[in-house]
């Protein structure tokens, strides 16, 4: 059964469509990357914060293999590295998801159970000028 993206709710809007945008890239991002994924993704947006959660982590068999043999910190280890790695494009797919630049990103896979959790934080979203078609209220250049 492929990885997907969970479904945000019965509620659908344009909050719940950048959600699920940044969930389905970056668990795509994941498994393209890495050469495993996770049973799903869900992502969060909240003001300048950004959370995503990849529930049921997959792991390599060579990740079984050490945690088999008590090294689970080695597993961690390279997962951080690998985060430090791929942090640029994980940044890049929430800042086209978003519409804003994101500041801090922060990383950290659990093994116990298995998931990893993905933290961004955003800079200020960018106001719409007046002459802007999306910009709310009324036009005052009458």
């Amino acid at each position: 059964m492929p990885a997907t993206a969970a479904p945000v709710s019965e509620e659908h809007g344009p909050a719940q469509d950048v959600e699920v945008a940044i969930a389905t890239e970056l668990l795509r991002i994941l498994e393209d990357s890495y050469g495993t994924g996770a049973g799903f993704a869900k992502a969060y947006v909240h003001d300048e914060n950004v959370v995503v959660f990849f529930d049921d982590l997959k792991l390599q068999r060579s990740e079984e293999y050490l945690i088999g043999a008590g090294e689970s910190k080695a597993v961690t280890d390279v997962r951080h590295h690998y985060q430090q790695a791929i942090e640029t494009t994980f940044r890049a797919a929430v800042e086209r998801a978003t519409g804003r630049r994101v500041i801090s990103f922060a990383s950290i896979t659990k093994l116990d159970p298995h998931y990893a959790v993905e933290i961004f934080r955003l800079g200020p979203a960018k106001e719409a000028s007046p002459s802007d078609p999306r910009s709310e209220g009324p036009d005052d250049s009458t």
